[in-house]
């Protein structure tokens, strides 16, 4: 295969009545009227003036839509770049601005953000169509990318992470590293043609929309698109016989306190057998917890958007009780490195880097931030600090980088820095994360004021919400008429929350 819209083609020759997927209404599709469905999103797109190299920028929440039209893209060459519609106007704008989209595609069905959004971009609504209805907006004056028959030359999906500079960056993964990642992930999972995957992770996301939707697509599994976590919902669809849930850390914690909270103590999930948590780092604690409620292992893996997003994921059959990564996926040349700064490992420490089939294209218009991540023996440097044991295995330790993983989602304190000094009266900020025991982070932000200025904290948090999308609006802001600085004025964050804690363990305000 060299494209991923072929992985759905193969059901259909093989398997065109069975179940493909549910929508986030219930409907239900057939693998033949999927296929319908992204084949009448191709048109849709087609119609709309998309040609091969352009970009599409899909604004939304899980749906069939959503799905159709990420595989549309592909039959047509361009390249999807999917967002999450509950991100802010002027964040969406900033990508927009940057990729250049020929057409721009909102789930109005399923997301009321999605909605809100169409109405800024001025989109007028799609004919109904077997993937349902959508909203659209065109960009006729931009110019197509080229375009490569080779998979690996060939971009299928453009994801934007932010980066530590506040800057976005578009992630070019080809069509080699989603199919690679699809393969990889329906192996490590075992799953196979008809099992039940759930997905509530968001597809705008390169964990769900790898590692849950391709994955789905390639074992031939019925997949159901859920756009917003609901523990009621999940449980209410563990009983009708769901098999595999991929989800963040803090997902789980809610189902446990939800089922706490209403006296549910036998869960009623008859073909439930694989769970995962991904896009956070994972309590030792809490994965017991979690063991012992649903009787299963949770699976824990690594990886990263610029990895497609998988390095590596404990596998079934040999559980463990610790916060191991797994091993590598197959086909990965996984190596540890001497930190920036440092001339050797240090008690077996070192940056992972990884290489391989996964590793992205690069950062789309910005050679120099891919030279700085990728080096010239093609080795994706991660930023992220780990180990391996005796058995091969990772363990992730720490990050070179100050990347703060909240609920699997990416935040990365520069952006939110940026939106808090931009409030008068504020002078500076200080974006750190702290690990909590559910295994999520919280944001928290150090603002240094003017004393004369007035400035509440209340006050602050409609600024920053006005800005930010909710899941980077800090859970706590310390306002204080000082940072503790070094001499040369650099603000020292490895001792923000030290330095304003009281001694009863709790932060200062």
């Amino acid at each position: 295969m060299r494209r991923i819209h072929e992985m759905l083609d193969l059901w259909l020759e093989e398997r065109p009545e069975a179940q493909a997927c549910i929508d986030f209404d219930g409907r239900s599709l057939t693998f033949r009227a999927f296929s319908d469905a992204v084949a009448q999103a191709a048109g849709l797109l087609q119609s709309a003036g998309v040609r091969a190299g352009d970009r599409v920028t899909l604004v939304s929440e899980n749906s069939v839509a959503s799905a159709a039209v990420i595989l549309a893209c592909s039959r047509l060459d361009a390249w999807v770049n999917p967002l999450n519609a509950r991100m802010t106007e002027s964040e969406i704008k900033r990508i927009v601005a940057h990729c250049k989209p020929r057409v721009m595609i909102f789930t109005h069905k399923s997301s009321d953000a999605a909605a809100r959004h169409a109405a800024t971009f001025s989109a007028s609504e799609s004919d109904k169509a077997a993937f349902g209805q959508v909203m659209l907006s065109s960009f006729p004056e931009v110019e197509a990318e080229p375009v490569f028959a080779a998979p690996e030359e060939q971009v299928a999906a453009l994801l934007y992470t932010t980066g530590t500079t506040g800057d976005p960056k578009g992630v070019m993964l080809s069509h080699r590293n989603l199919l690679y990642m699809a393969e990889a992930s329906k192996n490590v999972r075992g799953l196979l043609a008809g099992e039940y995957l759930y997905c509530v992770l968001p597809m705008t996301h390169v964990f769900a929309f790898a590692s849950a939707f391709l994955a789905s697509i390639r074992a031939g599994a019925l997949i159901r698109y859920v756009p917003r976590f609901v523990p009621a919902d999940v449980l209410a669809a563990y009983a009708e016989g769901v098999s595999v849930m991929q989800g963040v850390p803090a997902m789980y914690a809610q189902i446990l306190k939800y089922c706490a909270d209403h006296d549910i103590t036998d869960l009623e999930a008859p073909k439930l057998r694989y769970l995962s948590a991904g896009g956070a780092p994972l309590d030792v604690d809490w994965k017991r917890k979690i063991e012992d409620f649903f009787g299963l292992t949770l699976h824990n893996g690594y990886g990263m958007t610029e990895t497609s997003p998988g390095i590596s994921a404990t596998v079934p059959g040999h559980e463990r009780s610790d916060d191991s990564a797994g091993p590598p996926l197959p086909g990965l040349d996984v190596r540890l490195m001497p930190p920036p700064g440092q001339s050797e490992l240090r008690d077996g420490v070192g940056e992972i880097v990884v290489k391989g089939p996964n590793v992205m294209m690069g950062y789309y218009k910005n050679p120099q931030a891919t030279a700085e991540v990728i080096d010239a023996d093609g080795y994706l440097h991660t930023g992220d600090l780990g180990r391996f044991d005796e058995t091969g295995w990772i363990y992730v330790v720490g990050r070179c980088k100050e990347l703060i993983i909240r609920s699997g989602f990416n935040v990365y304190p520069p952006e939110v820095e940026t939106a808090l000094n931009s409030f008068p009266g504020v002078v500076q900020s200080a974006v750190v994360g702290e690990r909590m025991k559910d295994g999520n982070e919280d944001v928290i932000a150090f603002v240094e004021i003017r004393k004369a200025a007035g400035v509440t904290e209340e006050a602050l948090r409609r600024h920053v919400k006005d800005r930010l999308a909710p899941y980077k609006v800090p859970s706590r802001m310390i306002l204080t008429d000082r940072l503790p600085a070094a001499g040369t004025g650099k603000i020292l964050k490895h001792k923000l929350i030290d330095f304003f804690a009281r001694p009863d363990g709790e932060m200062a305000t």
